[in-house]
């Protein structure tokens, strides 16, 4: 569907231009959304900066999450699934400070020691790769609205048809490009699919 991030960012971004969108920033979810969210910020002349929120594993399983948390501490808990598991809220208050700790160490790498673009009162459209089960977009959403945006757009690629329509209820506008009927993994919708360095992602940021 795509041939690699950035000429998904592209047209993505064309888009969203097309569509008329108003907006004040871009916010990339590190590291995958960055080269994706680079193309949009270019195309909207709009400055870019990160969201980054980290996923709550598990126990004994850190690949499956039970929810994802944002730098701030905004949180998403999959609540049917953590009541499957029997996942106790000692678990779930310790995993989500070591996440959040993690997402803001995350935020802090990228910008290399420059103060983050202000939220508040702002128009923000938050830009990922794409949305699997939308946990980690989920938090930074919610981050976004605790901070005080004006209005938030979650713009992505390609996305999982149930995930991109629960995630209409946390921002005010959600634009995808794709959702096809069969979703396996993010990476099925892309020819080029490398995971970004950490590297990578500041270049992005700079640029």
């Amino acid at each position: 569907m795509f041939a690699d991030r950035t000429d998904a960012g592209r047209r993505l971004g064309d888009a969203l231009v097309e569509r008329g969108v108003s907006a004040d920033l871009v916010l990339a979810v590190p590291r995958g959304g960055l080269p994706v969210g680079r193309a949009v910020a270019d195309a909207l002349d709009l400055p870019l900066d990160v969201v980054a929120a980290k996923k709550m594993g598990a126990p004994h399983n850190e690949e499956l999450a039970v929810g994802a948390v944002s730098a701030d501490g905004s949180v998403w808990i999959n609540d049917r699934l953590v009541e499957q598991m029997g996942v106790s809220d000692d678990y779930l208050r310790e995993e989500r400070e070591r996440a959040a700790e993690t997402a803001r160490e995350k935020e802090e790498r990228y910008r290399g020691g420059r103060i983050g673009e202000e939220i508040r009162g702002s128009r923000v459209v938050v830009v990922d790769d794409g949305v699997a089960t939308g946990a980690t977009v989920t938090a930074c959403l919610r981050r976004v609205k605790a901070e005080g945006a004006e209005h938030s757009i979650l713009a992505v690629p390609v996305g999982a048809k149930e995930s991109v329509t629960r995630l209409e209820g946390e921002a005010d506008e959600v634009f995808c490009l794709e959702t096809p009927e069969r979703f396996g993994a993010v990476g099925q919708f892309y020819e080029r699919f490398e995971q970004v360095t950490d590297e990578e992602a500041i270049e992005y940021l700079r640029d």
